[in-house]
């Protein structure tokens, strides 16, 4: 099994009801960045376990398409468990949503992360595809910055990164030396380090994976997420992903986070926009 997965597994708890069900899960320290465990990550294990309570329930839609989540406070790592619920089951869909619950030290039950989710089969999709959107220009892979080279305060909190294979475009690394670009922009070449290849649920993961463009704009730190919507347009094909990660505006305290994944068929699938805090 590979990292990601083992890092979004789920056990459904038995003898549920056929339209909600609970799920344990463990949240585990090398998925964790910044403050806590990584938004992205989050919202591929709650994306998961919506899919295997509609694979339990009734057999629906197999694939996350849109996925809304609120972060409403900080994970960490150790147990959480699941609780999710159908909201509706149709012919060509089907809309879910999941909570994320943990127990603080003094035992209270927290809620991490909602979820609203919208599934259907992707592998049917229409291949007509018309579109004005073009792949990022980046330079070949053995050209491009690897993780290594990010501020060390930001690298003594991400473990993460040990997990992913990143390699930046070395156009908008300068923030890494101290002169951010200012345009407020990151993007380069992505997979998983242990070979896995993407699906969906890791999509939802790579949609914010990179780091903050706020290093881009001179300014580091714990960049947390207040919502994140993903909207997984295709089955993407095996091989090296593509991720453009950018702002255009940043004011009163927030930033817009827009991130688009382009797979080895010049295909767009996935995007996202964020609602995050500036760092202080």
């Amino acid at each position: 099994m590979s990292e990601f997965d083992e890092g979004t597994a789920v056990v459904r708890r038995p003898d549920e009801a056929v339209d909600s069900s609970v799920f344990d899960t463990e949240l585990d320290k090398g998925w964790q960045i910044g403050g806590g465990i990584n938004g992205g990550l989050l919202l591929s294990l709650a994306a998961r376990s919506i899919g295997e309570h509609f694979a339990a329930a009734r057999g629906l839609h197999p694939y996350p398409v849109s996925v809304s989540g609120y972060y409403v406070s900080a994970s960490r790592p150790g147990p959480a468990e699941l609780r999710v619920e159908t909201v509706r089951a149709a012919r060509s869909h089907s809309t879910g949503q999941a909570s994320l619950l943990q127990a603080d030290d003094e035992g209270r039950t927290l809620e991490r992360l909602r979820v609203l989710a919208h599934f259907g089969d992707l592998a049917r999709a229409d291949e007509d595809v018309r579109t004005s959107a073009t792949p990022p220009k980046l330079p070949p892979v053995e050209q491009c910055v690897g993780t290594e080279h990010a501020p060390p305060e930001f690298l003594a909190s991400a473990n993460m990164l040990e997990r992913i294979d990143l390699r930046l475009d070395p156009a908008y690394v300068g923030w890494a030396l101290g002169k951010p670009s200012g345009e407020g922009r990151i993007q380069g070449w992505f997979r998983l380090a242990d070979g896995r290849e993407p699906d969906p649920l890791s999509l939802l993961f790579a949609l914010d994976a990179l780091p903050p463009v706020t290093f881009d704009l001179g300014l580091f730190g714990w960049t947390p997420t207040v919502e994140l919507t993903a909207h997984i347009r295709a089955l993407p094909a095996p091989g090296w992903l593509r991720i453009t990660h950018s702002t255009r505006n940043l004011a009163g305290g927030y930033l817009e986070e827009d991130c688009e994944i382009w797979d080895s068929r010049d295909r767009l699938v996935a995007q996202s926009r964020q609602l995050a805090v500036v760092p202080r």
